[in-house]
């Protein structure tokens, strides 16, 4: 089973103001959370709610009007670009339609980061391409071309690409959204698999409840190297994935599954209960 114990905090927000120029309102509004090191935090809530804002938050693309957000313990609102570009090197992001530069090959996308920061041989630079294509099961792939791919293969391409350079966070925005069931539920297994696996600390931005629950409810080991893949119907059961619930720039919720369940919060409900017809407290 997953879990984080004791684990320091690899994000924190502290009474975070964002408001965007030109709007006369604030997108978040007084957010306060905190991230441990190898969980995985769900941000959840409706369009326009502020889920994906807090991403680009924690990159240092936008700064807060007020309060603070640290990274690894270090407070990046006063640090110049230089700085942040520190900060950004340990961690990857995984974009909504996978953002693949289609002029690459795919083993070019995922070791793009590696050929402009590290420098590695040749070799050694192929070697890692290989390992990570092959986490994500695309091995067969290296010498393609990204048009040549389906939108899922992309979507796992944009994971290794991600998980290059060995980040210890990873930023997921609606990983899995415009994806059938089936390819979803692989992106999600992805997510499991580098947390349980790699100790991956992950920030899941989406609005699919299915998915949501799937990372939640899942949990993966290796045994006799080879990886097997778990999933429990007791939320009691597993830890090491939250869920956190904006609604109109205002964090209503964080908690576990079985608590997001028992929330008396009234936004909490509409929303589950939006998404899943059969739902009852």
């Amino acid at each position: 089973m997953t879990g984080t114990g004791d684990s320091v905090n690899v994000i924190s927000f502290r009474d975070v103001y964002f408001g965007y120029p030109g709007n006369d309102d604030y997108t978040l509004k007084g957010v306060s959370f905190d991230i441990r090191a190898g969980s995985t935090e769900v941000i959840l809530g409706g369009s326009g709610s502020g889920k994906s804002t807090i991403l680009k938050l924690v990159l240092g693309l936008i700064k807060p009007n007020s309060g603070v957000i640290a990274v690894e313990g270090r407070d990046i609102g006063p640090l110049s670009e230089d700085d942040l570009m520190d900060v950004r090197a340990d961690i990857g992001m995984v974009f909504q339609e996978g953002a693949l530069f289609d002029s690459l090959s795919v083993s070019e996308n995922v070791g793009f980061r590696l050929r402009e920061h590290e420098g590695l041989p040749e070799k050694e630079f192929e070697e890692r391409i290989s390992r990570l294509l092959g986490f994500v099961g695309l091995s067969e792939f290296y010498d393609r071309s990204p048009s040549d791919l389906s939108g899922g293969q992309r979507r796992r391409v944009a994971v290794a690409r991600a998980m290059a350079h060995h980040p210890e966070l990873i930023l997921y925005d609606e990983p899995t959204t415009g994806l059938d069931p089936i390819t979803g539920s692989t992106i999600c297994d992805l997510i499991v698999k580098l947390r349980d696996l790699e100790g991956v600390t992950s920030v899941v931005v989406t609005h699919q409840l299915r998915d949501a629950f799937q990372v939640a409810q899942s949990f993966v080991m290796l045994v006799d190297g080879e990886i097997e893949y778990h999933r429990v119907d007791d939320v009691e059961l597993l830890y090491g994935t939250e869920f956190l619930v904006l609604n109109e720039g205002k964090l209503v919720f964080q908690g576990r599954q079985r608590d997001l369940f028992r929330s008396d919060e009234p936004y909490v409900h509409k929303f589950l209960e939006g998404q899943i017809p059969a739902f009852r407290r």
